[in-house]
This record gives C-alpha cells, sequence and structure tokens, in this order.
C-alpha cells in the first residue's frame, strides 16, 4: 500500500509514527512533511488540490490521510473522490462546520446541540452595538479559518471594540474575520474527544486535555497547543456520558438529517462547567497535539481503523491502560514575533520519548528551528508522573537558541 499524508505538523509527524511498522504499508509521501517523516517516508512539495491530486494518480496512491483543515474546507476530498482516489476526511460541504463558526454554531443551535449562547455578525456597528449592552468577559471569533488564532477572551468593552475593530476592520486574519461569532463565556475546564466516522456512526476516542496557554498556570496569550495528555484526568465517566447523550448523538443527528455522511475525522472542543459539558467547537480533522498523545495509546492499527471507516465498517476502538503526556517546545516569541534558524541540538541525548518534529527544517546534517511550535517530545508511562518524568528529562536535554516551553504539563 502507498500512503499520501498532507500536512507538515506535530500531527502528521504522530500519524507517520503510528504508521511506520505497518509491514502493508511499502510507502509513505507526505505533503509537504516534517523532518520526522522525511525519516520515514519522502517529503514532496505538492501544494494545491489540483497538484495533490495529480501527484496521487501518478504515484498510484492508495489511500490518502488529510492533517490540517485548509486542504479539507478548500475540496481536497471531493477532487479525490471525482477520481476514485481513496481519501480520508470530510468532503468541502462538511468542512464548512470548521470552515464557518458562524456556519457551525447555527447548526448547533438548530439540532440543540449543548452549546454556549451565541450571535453570528455580519455588520461592525451592529457587533459594537451587542458588546455594549452585554456582560463581561465575552468571546468573540473570526467565523473563518484563522490557524487556531481568531478567538479573543474580551474581559472589557474597550478590548472588546479594539478586537472587533481588528477583525472586522483591519482585517488581520484577512476574509476569516469579516464575520463574527460573540458568545457567552464558559467558565471551567476544557476537554478535547476526537472520533471516528464510517458515514453512518461516530467512535469517539479517549478523552484528551490540551494546555492552549502560552505560560505555567494557564497565563499569557493563546496558542495552537503547548502540549497535551491521555487520558485527561478530569473528564470523567458522567461527563462522557454528558458528551455522548447532548453533544456527540445530536451531532450525529444533525449531519444525518442534513445528509452530510463523511467518512474522516471530528474533533469536539469541550468546556466542562458546573452546569455540564459544552460544546465550543468543531474541527472536522485531528487535533494538535492531541494526536500526539491519542495515538501512542490506541491499540488498534490506525491503517485498520481508516479503512474500516471508508468501508462503512463498524469500528471497536480500544487504548492501552497508560497515560500519555506530550510536551511542545517553542521558538522565542510565540505566539507571536518569534525568532528562528537555529540549531536543534543534543537530540541524540533523548532516551525515553519520541520527538515529533513539526516548526523544523534540515539543513545537510543540522536541523534548524523554522516555526513558532518547533517540536513535541511524547512519551508514555504507568502514570502521568511516570510520562512526564520521562518528557522533561529528554526536554531538558534538546537545545536550541530562545527555546521555552511550559514546565507544567501532566502535572497534577
Amino acid at each position: 500500500m502507498r500512503i499520501l499524508i498532507v500536512g507538515n505538523g506535530g500531527r502528521e509527524s504522530a500519524i507517520a509514527m503510528k504508521l511506520k511498522n505497518d509491514k502493508r504499508i511499502s510507502k509513505m509521501y507526505f505533503a509537504k512533511g516534517t523532518v520526522t517523516t522525511a525519516q520515514l517516508g519522502q517529503n514532496v512539495y505538492e501544494d494545491s488540490v489540483i497538484d495533490l491530486r495529480d501527484f496521487a494518480i501518478k504515484e498510484r496512491i492508495d489511500l490518502t490521510i488529510v492533517g490540517p483543515e485548509a486542504p479539507l474546507v478548500d475540496g481536497i476530498v471531493d477532487e479525490f473522490k471525482k477520481h476514485n482516489l481513496a481519501i480520508f476526511g470530510p468532503e468541502k460541504r462538511a468542512a464548512e462546520l470548521e470552515g464557518s463558526k458562524a456556519f457551525s454554531k447555527k447548526f448547533m443551535q438548530s439540532y440543540n446541540i449543548k452549546t454556549a449562547k451565541a450571535v453570528v455578525f455580519d455588520a461592525y456597528q451592529d457587533a459594537i452595538d451587542y458588546v455594549r449592552k452585554e456582560k463581561f468577559p465575552l468571546v468573540i471569533k473570526a467565523s473563518g479559518l484563522a490557524g487556531g488564532k481568531g478567538v479573543v477572551i474580551a474581559e472589557s468593552l474597550e478590548e472588546a471594540e479594539s478586537t472587533i475593530h481588528k477583525f472586522m476592520i483591519q482585517r488581520i486574519y484577512g476574509d476569516a474575520g469579516i464575520q463574527l461569532v460573540i458568545e457567552e463565556y464558559l467558565k471551567g475546564f476544557e476537554a478535547s474527544v476526537i472520533a471516528f466516522s464510517n458515514g453512518t456512526k461516530l467512535f469517539p476516542c479517549i478523552a484528551a486535555k490540551d494546555y492552549k496557554k502560552a505560560g505555567n498556570g494557564d497565563k499569557g496569550p493563546n496558542t495552537g497547543g503547548m502540549g497535551s495528555v491521555a487520558p485527561s484526568p478530569e473528564f470523567t465517566a458522567e461527563h462522557f456520558r454528558d458528551f455522548e447523550e447532548n453533544i456527540m448523538n445530536p451531532t450525529l443527528s444533525g449531519l444525518n438529517k442534513q445528509n452530510i455522511h463523511f467518512k474522516g475525522f471530528i474533533f469536539f472542543g469541550l468546556m466542562v462547567t458546573e452546569k455540564g459539558t459544552f460544546l465550543l467547537e468543531y474541527n472536522m480533522r485531528m487535533g494538535d497535539p492531541e494526536t500526539q498523545v491519542i495515538l501512542p495509546l490506541l491499540e488498534n492499527e490506525l491503517f485498520d481503523v481508516i479503512t474500516d471507516c471508508i468501508e462503512g465498517k463498524e469500528v471497536e476502538l480500544r487504548f492501552k491502560n497508560e497515560k500519555a503526556v506530550c510536551l511542545v517546545m517553542c521558538s522565542g516569541g510565540y505566539p507571536r514575533k518569534i525568532e528562528t534558524g537555529y540549531e536543534i541540538r543534543n537530540l541524540e541525548k533523548v532516551k525515553h520519548s519520541d520527538v515529533l518534529f513539526a516548526g523544523a527544517r534540515q539543513v545537510g546534517d543540522r536541523i534548524l528551528t523554522s516555526g513558532g511550535r518547533v517540536l513535541s517530545v511524547v512519551a508514555t508511562g504507568d502514570s502521568y508522573e511516570d510520562a512526564r518524568k520521562k518528557v522533561y528529562e529528554d526536554a531538558k536535554s534538546i537545545s536550541f537558541d530562545y527555546e521555552f516551553y511550559r514546565e507544567d504539563i501532566g502535572k497534577f
């Protein structure tokens, strides 16, 4: 089997690591891939949907797995299916649940999915008038794709007005911010549940915990994720039942009523409050860095789960009775202005963990930083403390100029 994996982050590195020992796979290609994937297969540099389609035809790709959201929203699945190319991911219509927060919020409201009170705005002045009457904090979201950065928790009217102006007038995220969702702030803890879809049913994985804030103790700006653990120690069986009854099952019902029968991943971003479990957002792909901790605990062969879903079969997911911890090492300045181009040293000293590259590039025999989230250090253990001890011991061995990372990932 010849596999193509689309994407170039820590998530795609984790998918490659999960598939690397499957003897049925003769070759893996990665577009554009990472330093990790270059060691496990061949990185290629096709980028557009059409170029990827042509590559899959030319190289006789048996299965394509899509990592990031942008090609899904651009319709890569639809295009591949026109040419009878096997691909795992939602069609463009289903991807709109992530591509448009306005669409997804209206979907949640239409099918009684437990979510925060929210209003969608297309006009700048209407959004300004609304926040002037509401209590704070409020959550302001750019409706379109903004690389995980288009969400602000406004603590005051001044911050809310400034955010609306930046999104809708200055367009700091381009067209992603010309439509806004403004919703009530929910206080609690977050959890992530990723599910596989076989077109008619959803099969959820164990819940993961993502650390979004840049600083220890959940301080500082939001990021794409500074680390993760699985299973989430806070997310109880009762929370899971609440999620299934009030979020997952109504979502499936809504998809069926709208005749959306995709075969791919769906990610539920959750907030658990004193009043129960609420849905914050959908992603129509695996999360990053949640993938880095879920896949090491998955006992099933990933290739089997995906092919069974594509064929519309039932899936029984099995997970190890262990804990997984992922620590993300970042470039100085992340998530704002970042410092890159520095050599990553002492990788040979890593003894207990997997190193999954993301924002890094290889130049000769050197690996240099090239992005904000440079790499993930991932380990499993019998306890969170066991896993985090391995991760932090190995992170201390790795060094590059201006590096930083949180010191409290997996500490409970």
